[in-house]
This record gives structure tokens, C-alpha cells and sequence, in this order.
């Protein structure tokens, strides 16, 4: 098994079976769709009752955020938003940047600051109410996670029977994606006392 987070050559690395999370995998490969991915805006509760919650997009600015910064070139990961059913990038200030995705969960979790999240990372804290969704109508679901493989008939029987079972296992698994009732569930969490504190900042 082989974890990196760069695009490899697949051929040149010998991999069987690879993952891949974007719009599409590379050319000259057969790929299965597996689920969507969400990414969350979200927040500890603990967060809110200091900070407040941002009610806008342009709220987000005065707030303390966190930044993933890629391993691979260096560079940091925006934040995607739709803005008139376009995916757009969304400027926030970071107060932390980390290449390690364990990191920045933690640091969301802990209250520290908000995060955005693939929404299979944030699922089982969000239904477990460790964390709230926020900004629903500007989550983006519009790339997705993949499996892919060189040709069939030369695939090893290992590796064909691999495949399978992650498509059977993962497509459209409700584990890894949230309903559009959970998150407006979750949501509601912040209709109460946090509420009244949404123009304190940092």
C-alpha cells in the first residue's frame, strides 16, 4: 500500500488499484465513481459560544480559520464555496495552516477554530454533534471519490477483486456523505444561545 499525497504516475509506480479525489483521475484509466465529496464548513459549539457564527460568506473574514497546506507542492488549499451554482474559492485569514489533515480536525474539534472539512471526515462528528455545519447554501458536493485501474484484462485477480468490493462496499455510502436533513438537523444545533453572539470576532 503505498499513501501519498501527490498525483503519481500509475504505470511508473506499478499500483494495481489507486484512489482518487477530484473532478476526474488521470487519463488512460478506468475509473468508478464511489461517493461525493462534501466539503463542510463547520465548527465546534465551543467555537461559536466565543467567536460567534458567521451568517455570511463575507462574515468569514473576521473570523479565526484553519488552512490545509499540501504536502506534496507546498501550497495552500483554499477554500471552495457556491456562490450562483459556480464553485468559487473563498479568501479567509488563516490562524492555522497544517499539512496534517489529523491536525486540523483536532484543532476544529477542540474549538479552536473552523475548519473546512471533506464531509467523510466531518460526518460522524457532525452526527454526533462534536461539530455544526454552517453556511449550507454555499457547500460544494461537486467532485467526488473515485477508484480507478489499468485494463481488465490484464488486471490480477487480486486486484480485480479488490475493485469490487470497494464498489460495492463504498458507492454512495451514507456513511461518508451527509443528507441534506442531517446538516439542516445539525444546523439547528446553533439556534439557541450562540446565536445572539454572532458579531463578537476574534
Amino acid at each position: 500500500m503505498l499513501l501519498e499525497d501527490r498525483v503519481g504516475n500509475w504505470v511508473e509506480d506499478r499500483i494495481d488499484v489507486g484512489f482518487h479525489l477530484g473532478l476526474s483521475p488521470h487519463e488512460g484509466v478506468i475509473a468508478r465513481r464511489l461517493f461525493p465529496l462534501q466539503l463542510v464548513i463547520c465548527g465546534a459549539p465551543a467555537y461559536f459560544e466565543r467567536y460567534g457564527v458567521p451568517e455570511s460568506l463575507a462574515a468569514l473574514s473576521s473570523h479565526r480559520c484553519s488552512v490545509f497546506r499540501h504536502s506534496g507542492n507546498g501550497k495552500l488549499a483554499p477554500w471552495f464555496v457556491k456562490l450562483d451554482d459556480q464553485m468559487v474559492e473563498q479568501p479567509v485569514v488563516p490562524a492555522i495552516i497544517s499539512n496534517d489533515e489529523i491536525l486540523e480536525l483536532q484543532a476544529v474539534l477542540s474549538g479552536k477554530v473552523l475548519g473546512q472539512l471533506a464531509g467523510a471526515t466531518a460526518a460522524p462528528y457532525i452526527r454526533a454533534g462534536k461539530l455544526v455545519p454552517i453556511l449550507l447554501n454555499h457547500m460544494v458536493d461537486g467532485a467526488s471519490y473515485f477508484v480507478y485501474f489499468g485494463s481488465r484484462t490484464s488486471q490480477p485477480a487480486r486486484a480485480r477483486a479488490f475493485v469490487d468490493l470497494a464498489v460495492e462496499r463504498l458507492t454512495d455510502c451514507p456513511q461518508f456523505v451527509l443528507s441534506s436533513e442531517e446538516l439542516v438537523r445539525a444546523h439547528k444545533q446553533l439556534h439557541g444561545g450562540t446565536r445572539q453572539l454572532k458579531g463578537r470576532t476574534r
